[in-house]
């Protein structure tokens, strides 16, 4: 259930605010502030998903909400209000970090629906947030071979600049890492990282998973929805196996970077965006643009920087790093001692043929921590990860 402050000094538009809201199916749960003073300490004091804040307010103003509340609650969404002397002013503060405004007397679907997008804009910012606090620990990137070296130089320059990036490599080689150290690294790292994986989202649906929908588009769009590049606005979009995207979305994809804006299906309404792009597949893109599969425009906007992942047989000296890393962090996980591996069984494993690269290799430690002796030995990769 989302909770929403309404800030306004004047009670009626106050009422008519809440009433609207109060009727809406979503169950909002809603609480009032008088002035914009009062409204801030809600805000210090409490957990909001949306703030509906009036602009010409006694004491402190809603410009000055926003500023503060920003400093120390940048992920909550603010709707400013504003009258008709107010518009030029509702402008400036989407600079400032408002998600939207409406206009007094405020217009039915025009609230709902710019309240909806809010939300769904905050429940993704937050999701987001949540997932970044876990980047550090799940994204390492664990070798010092000369391969990864060279990867790990290579994003040193590249993250702080905003070079779109397409990153190459099989499955399982730790693609994804790569883009989360980019993002990390540059200085959009406190803004949003959205992840699509392009190959699991059918072809018909793509599109408004990116470019989001208005209500109405299709058969199940029910409402309003927000895409992943306006949820990344700020930050950065990275687009896993896009060789798997549909040449109609890649026509999308190609608009939003010449002209930084996307437009909704269902409405030919532009949204500017800022995002930083970057990209993965384990396609050879110069063979799909031979075969019609893939733009060719396209490759050459993504492409300004490739970086090309080694799989892991061309990298066997990290084995023994990636061993012992694996070894602590699923024994964290399975709430089990950590297990050593002998000098013979790391040997033996850095000898086999690893086609699932870092991916099986993580999942034969697992096996082996749970089926193995207290020290894992050669008899025990013998038995357990025969190749």
């Amino acid at each position: 259930m989302s909770k929403i402050l309404v800030i306004e000094d004047e009670a009626a538009i106050r009422r008519v605010l809440v009433k609207i809201l109060s009727e809406e199916n979503n169950g909002y749960t809603l609480e009032e502030a008088e002035d914009g003073l009062k409204g801030l300490e809600a805000i210090k004091g409490n957990d909001y998903d949306l703030v509906l804040c009036d602009i010409k307010m006694p004491k402190m103003d809603g410009v000055e909400v926003l500023e503060a509340a920003r400093k120390i609650k940048p992920e909550i969404p603010f709707i400013m209000i504003s009258g008709h002397g107010d518009l030029d002013t509702a402008v400036n503060t989407m600079r400032l970090g408002a998600f939207d405004y409406i206009s007094k007397p405020p217009d039915l679907n025009r609230l709902l629906t710019t309240v909806r997008n809010a939300l769904d804009r905050k429940s993704l910012v937050v999701e987001n947030k949540n997932l970044k606090k876990k980047v550090s620990k799940n994204y390492e990137m664990i070798g010092e071979s000369e391969e990864i070296t060279i990867i790990k130089d290579m994003i040193e320059k590249v993250a702080p600049t905003d070079a779109r990036v397409l990153i190459t490599g099989s499955n399982g080689t730790g693609k994804e890492l790569v883009a989360h150290w980019i993002h990390e690294k540059s200085g959009r790292s406190k803004g949003p990282f959205i992840e699509v994986n392009c190959a699991a989202i059918p072809s018909e649906l793509i599109e408004s998973e990116l470019f989001g929908h208005v209500k109405g588009a299709f058969t199940s769009a029910v409402k309003d929805r927000a895409g992943k590049f306006e949820a990344a606005n700020k930050g950065t979009i990275f687009l896993d196996e896009i060789g798997d995207m549909s040449l109609s979305a890649q026509a999308k994809v190609l608009r939003a970077l010449q002209e930084s804006k996307i437009s909704r299906v269902g409405t030919d309404k532009d949204i500017k965006v800022d995002v930083r792009v970057v990209a993965a597949t384990n396609k050879d893109l110069k063979k799909e643009i031979e075969d019609g599969k893939f733009r060719e425009d396209l490759y050459h906007r993504l492409a300004v920087i490739l970086i090309k992942v080694p799989s892991l047989n061309d990298r066997r000296d990290d084995i023994p790093l990636l061993i012992e890393h694996f070894s602590k962090k699923i024994a964290a996980e399975q709430g089990v001692a950590i297990k050593t591996f002998s000098d013979k069984a790391v040997e033996l494993l850095k000898t086999y043929d690893w086609t699932g690269n870092i991916r099986e290799l993580r999942n034969v430690v697992e096996r082996l921590i749970i089926l193995g002796g207290k020290e894992v030995s050669e008899d025990d990769v013998k038995l357990f990860a025969s190749k």
